[in-house]
């Protein structure tokens, strides 16, 4: 329906021009009929506009402009029709007659309602600044473009030979207003609601027909009449209609981005306003109409100055605000996030600096100990507070004589280039400070420190490798202290990294046994359990000692895997004695659990698999966890609890031995206390002196009582002597395991003495 209505106009349009041709060649029809295509046209760009503001598809704001402009546009083509009619009832004085007030008014109240919709376009700022700037351009742009409307139109009208009325000078004028406006207004409305096209388009229906009526009257005078109305004014409402058309189908596809104007037109402007400059120049008389341009030039350039000022101060701030975003990236990028000391990068660069200057580079690693209790126990909230008040200490107290670094994790580093630095000293500073309660938590933090000065031809790597080696050596010889790496040091720390990559291979060979320490009843010897050790059959170093090995499996993370096949084995094996021997030969195997095992998601359903899959029952597993890792966390208490409820039998070992011993028995489902190994050495000397055999036997004495009162079985480790097995029975305690009773045996052994308990039974049976 809209294209009809384009058309129409356009062929109102064509019509005229093909009247006004005969009319100058043959003389067809009267002088008032141009009159008519005006608003014959404005009725179909009436229709259009009407048709496009009750469509459906455009937002509140376009909905609006678009109302207004069919005012306009209504009120206008009243005004024109009724000077059609005006002069078609006064034919024979058309070519004298002026425009009716009563129409000019119409006339001018449309172009003021069309200058009201052009104005209320909503254009989008950034800001106080921005908004300023858009104000200054449309400033300048406006008078500019004023300026040259003025000394090229309607100044030549006001001192026309054949003088115009009033009517048509502020119609004119009005029309113009529109054009400017519209003009300067478009240039900063960018992907809003009216499409720039259709808003240029309506514009130029207005000051472009004005503009080319007012030279046709300048320069022919009434001989122009008839084009003007027949030929020029019918293309306004034309153009209204392609403006219509225009936002149909911007609001039917993609817009494009015609936002570019914005930036040119201040420049063009400053060159339309300097071109009657230019004609006054060569030669133009320079009348009041020349010095009202000469004028605006001057205002112009005052705008323009401003502006450029403007610009000028917002270049500067993009380019402060440059400046310091690239020096906060560039400390983002060399800075830790969490402490605000300087990272990893920062530290191999200065480093690399250093050595590449041949400066004395001394490398101090820090690593604290046991972190990872802090975060499990906690929270990394925590933990990441206490890594702020660390980083907070190592700047006060390295200070300007080095570089403070957090490598990563709880591992921090302090370079030192000063000639005179005391490595040493700055270490006893940081172990010292560390010894007080830190951070908002008062909390105890220690540090192991490792300490390496850079010889000739060191390279970052090496460095930072002794370094490396110096701070383990120093966590092997009891944390809490600094070592400085000398020649050699190395090896037996390169070695006992070596260790954790062949104990996957040794996971993988089938290098690992299972053996099997019982668990005696200290009355009869009778064995009631077994706990399951591991030994490393090595093929060129022999058995290697768990002690240490399973620090390397620890530290590597192989303790997971390591610790599924002692559970998978212990499993299969106690279920095969069981299917040999019966349900009362050995009604438990035990094995050790560490803390890292405990924090695996999947251990759970690897003890649920490992059941099932060798059919021992779960009440016959017991499994064994230190007091150290019950206290890691929930994850651990999760684990632990939902052990219990499948029914698994949990131990307590080494029991006493750590800081909440006593507490742990409520907050722990234990169901077996081990009394440690330390407890039992020496319960046995009698010195003669009853006070201090009853502090020996004090601990033991309580462990067993508490038990008791708890409903809690009691095994008693590290039983080396007859004499201590006789003092643990008279202290109420009826299992053990030591060497004294048995040593740790092969599968073989322990089916040996589970046949000689089953033969002994039936012999005193028949006996």
């Amino acid at each position: 329906m809209t294209r009809r209505y384009v058309a129409a106009s356009i062929v109102n349009a064509v019509l005229g021009i093909a009247w006004c041709v005969a009319f100058l060649t043959v003389g067809a029809g009267t002088e008032a009929l141009a009159y008519a295509f005006a608003p014959l046209g404005g009725v179909f760009a009436i229709a259009a506009v009407h048709r496009l503001a009750r469509s459906g598809h455009l937002g509140r704001v376009a909905r609006r402009f678009w109302r207004t402009v069919l005012v306009a546009v209504g009120t206008v083509s009243v005004g024109y029709g009724w000077l059609a009619v005006d002069m078609l009832v006064h034919a024979d004085t058309a070519h004298t007659r002026t425009m009716p007030v009563p129409a000019a008014a119409c006339a001018a109240v449309g172009f003021g309602i069309a200058i009201w919709a052009i104005a209320r376009v909503p254009v989008a700022t950034t800001g106080s600044t921005e908004w300023s700037r858009m104000l200054l351009d449309r400033a300048i742009a406006f008078l500019g473009c004023a300026a040259v409307l003025w000394y090229a139109v309607l100044a030549p009208m006001l001192s026309a030979r054949e003088p115009w009325s009033r009517q048509a000078m502020v119609l004119t004028a009005l029309a113009f207003l529109v054009t400017v406006g519209a003009v300067t207004k478009v240039s900063y409305v960018a992907g809003g609601p009216i499409d720039p096209t259709a808003l240029r388009l309506v514009a130029a229906s207005g000051g472009v027909i004005a503009g080319v009526v007012a030279v046709l009257a300048v320069r022919f005078g009434y001989a122009a009449t008839v084009p003007a109305q027949a030929v020029v004014m019918p293309l306004a409402p034309a153009l209204v209609a392609l403006g219509v058309a225009a936002q149909w189908r911007a609001d039917r596809g993609p817009r494009r981005d015609t936002n570019r104007g914005g930036v040119l037109l201040p420049y063009l402007a400053v060159v339309a306003v300097d071109a009657p400059l230019i004609a006054v120049a060569f030669g133009a008389p320079v009348h009041w109409p020349a010095r009202v341009v000469v004028i605006a030039a001057v205002v112009v350039t005052g705008l323009v100055t401003v502006r450029q000022y403007l610009a000028f101060q917002e270049n500067a701030r993009l380019l402060h605000n440059t400046r310091v975003q690239e020096e906060r990236l560039q400390y983002e990028v060399s800075h830790d996030a969490l402490t605000g000391l300087a990272n990893r990068a920062l530290f191999r660069g200065r480093l690399t600096t250093a050595l590449t200057r041949t400066e004395r580079a001394t490398v101090l690693l820090v690593d604290l100990d046991d972190f990872k209790t802090v975060n499990d126990l906690l929270g990394h909230g925590v933990g990441d507070h206490l890594l702020v008040s660390v980083a907070r200490l190592l700047r006060a107290e390295v200070g300007d004589d080095g570089l403070a670094v957090r490598v990563g994790g709880d591992e921090f580093a302090v370079l030192l280039t000063a000639a005179d630095a005391e490595p040493e000293e700055l270490a006893g500073r940081l172990v010292d400070a560390l010894n007080q309660p830190i951070s908002e938590h008062r909390l105890l933090v220690q540090a192991s420190i490792g300490i390496a000065t850079a010889t000739p031809g060191a390279t970052v790597d090496s460095v930072l490798r002794n370094a490396d080696v110096a701070m383990y050596t120093a966590k092997q010889r009891g944390k809490a202290g600094f070592v400085r790496y000398v020649e050699g040091m190395g090896e037996p720390v390169l070695a006992h990294m070596q260790l954790g990559g062949e104990l996957r291979r040794a996971l993988d060979d089938g290098e690992l046994r299972v053996v099997y320490q019982p668990i005696l009843r200290l009355a009869d010897h009778r064995m009631v359990g077994v706990e399951a050790l591991v030994r490393w059959h090595h093929p060129t170093r022999g058995v290697i000692s768990p002690a240490e090995f399973i620090p390397a499996a620890e530290r590597t993370g192989l303790i997971v895997p390591l610790g599924r096949f002692v559970l998978r084995e212990t499993c299969r094996q106690a279920a095969a004695w069981l299917t040999e021997f019966g349900p009362d030969a050995l009604p438990e195997a035990g094995l050790n659990v560490s803390a890292r095992q405990l924090h695996d998601p999947d251990f759970v359903s690897d003890v649920t698999a490992a059941l099932a899959d060798s059919g021992l029952p779960c009440e016959r597993l017991v499994l064994e966890v230190t007091e150290s890792a019950v206290l890691r966390g929930q994850q651990v208490s999760r684990t632990l609890y939902e052990l219990d409820r499948m029914g698994i039998r949990l131990a307590l070992d080494d029991f006493g031995t750590g800081e909440s011993s006593l507490s742990l028995l409520r907050a722990f489902p234990a169901a077996i206390v081990k009394l440690d190994k330390s407890f039992v050495d020496g319960i046995e000397i009698d010195d003669g002196q009853p006070a201090a055999a009853d502090a020996r036997q004090a601990v033991a004495r309580a462990v067993i009582q508490l038990a008791r009162a708890l409903g809690l079985d009691t095994v008693a480790e590290g039983v080396e002597s007859a004499e201590q097995a006789a003092v643990l029975r008279e202290l109420g305690y009826t299992l053990g395991q030591g060497y004294h009773l048995a040593r740790p045996m092969t599968a073989d052994g322990v089916a040996g003495l589970l046949a000689h308990q089953q033969t002994m039974a039936a012999a005193d049976q028949f006996s």
